[in-house]
């Protein structure tokens, strides 16, 4: 166990604001999961997730102090901070108020930051801050070095869902409240859920472990941790080359996650989906990873959307894959997934089938990196 991984105590002072109560926590050999908001640490990565008016850039300063006095790490390889535009801005605190605040937040402290916004300006869109390797340290002397072997496929898929539909959103009130001491609790409220509408199985139940929580009076959150390697990918796995023997490179296997936050009040009703799995563009077997479009398929069966946005973000060397980049690849599934075959059953809509249109597509190539955007929404 390296660097972060090294750090376990008091977990739940990393932060000098309260991003989400750290209820419980879940680790494999190299990730570890806390909830209800999404904390995923592994040796030299941390990802943090929030949902609402958590002040999640606050705290910052407070985990690369950690990460340099606590774990030894001085040095920020690369650091993404992105988001989907607010349907509330005003009611957000501190720096979130407006991108140009945050994007000038994070300036003050990474010397070599970008920022983004991709798609409609006055409909959906998404911003991005990134910065190019190694744009932070501190005077403390380096300790831990990350290797490039180290460096997995960077992969992360976001299915972003606005107006979702009334069945979808209704297992997602809560009205009964728990007691303390009661044997119903909101981890196994949430667990219940979590098993009718399918979310259990979104990917294997046997490469998966499932933390999920139910608020009160409504909503939901749930991480998952994924052991994922040769004997659950396709063998024609876009980004697996093999070695000179023949075999699987070895950094195409490990652990990856989910995460899935649920608001879903009549107005302003949204979920989100992220992972980090290296996902294949050709069709999956049962039992297996499934593959991109069978992903999005079963997401979006869950929630059925009005609205829809998709994001891909893939490190470039891991991209160009021979006839079509991964990007590519994935606008293509994307497509596919959402207009060229029906998601589920709709009383409201024509024939009982829903489809979608597609109202947008970028691709963007940054230093590094590849991202695929796109949105979609009913026909």
């Amino acid at each position: 166990m390296q660097g972060f991984k090294r750090y376990r105590r008091n977990r739940n002072g990393c932060l000098p604001i309260e991003v989400g109560r750290q209820l419980a926590y879940y680790y494999l050999s190299t990730l570890i999961s806390f909830s209800e908001s999404s904390f995923f640490v592994s040796p030299h990565r941390l990802i943090l997730k929030t949902c609402g008016t958590t002040l999640n850039l606050l705290g910052l300063p407070r985990i690369l102090e950690i990460a340099a006095q606590k774990a030894k790490l001085t040095t920020v390889y690369r650091f993404f901070y992105s988001r989907k535009s607010f349907m509330f801005p005003e009611r957000q605190l501190g720096p979130h108020r407006d991108w140009k605040q945050e994007v000038e937040y994070l300036d003050q402290i990474f010397a070599n930051g970008s920022a983004y916004t991709v798609g409609k300006v006055n409909g959906d869109h998404w911003l991005l801050y990134l910065t190019s390797a190694e744009g932070y340290s501190t005077a403390i002397p380096p300790h831990t070095q990350v290797e490039p072997e180290d460096r997995h496929v960077d992969y992360t898929i976001e299915i972003l869902m606005s107006d979702l539909s009334p069945k979808a959103r209704e297992p997602f009130f809560f009205l009964d409240p728990v007691d303390e001491g009661d044997s119903v609790t909101s981890s196994s409220q949430a667990g219940e859920i979590s098993e009718k509408l399918g979310i259990t199985n979104i990917f294997p139940p046997t490469l998966t472990h499932l933390d999920a929580y139910a608020f009160q009076p409504c909503g939901y959150s749930s991480n998952a941790l994924i052991k994922w390697g040769h004997d659950s990918l396709e063998y024609d796995f876009d980004c697996s080359p093999a070695t000179g023997n023949g075999q699987p490179d070895a950094r195409y296997s490990g652990e990856g996650y989910y995460t899935i936050h649920v608001t879903p009040e009549e107005g302003w009703s949204y979920a989100s989906f992220e992972c980090n799995v290296p996902l294949s563009s050709k069709i999956s077997h049962d039992g297996k990873i499934p593959d991109l479009m069978a992903l999005i398929k079963r997401v979006v069966n869950i929630f059925e959307p009005g609205r829809i946005t998709l994001t891909l973000f893939i490190s470039s060397e891991h991209n160009d894959t021979g006839d079509e980049t991964a990007i590519e690849a994935a606008q293509r599934a994307f497509k596919i997934a959402l207009t060229e075959s029906p998601i589920a059953l709709c009383q409201t809509q024509k024939n009982g089938v829903r489809m979608y249109k597609r109202t947008d597509k970028i691709n963007y190539e940054f230093g590094g990196y590849d991202l695929a955007f796109a949105s979609f929404e009913l026909n």
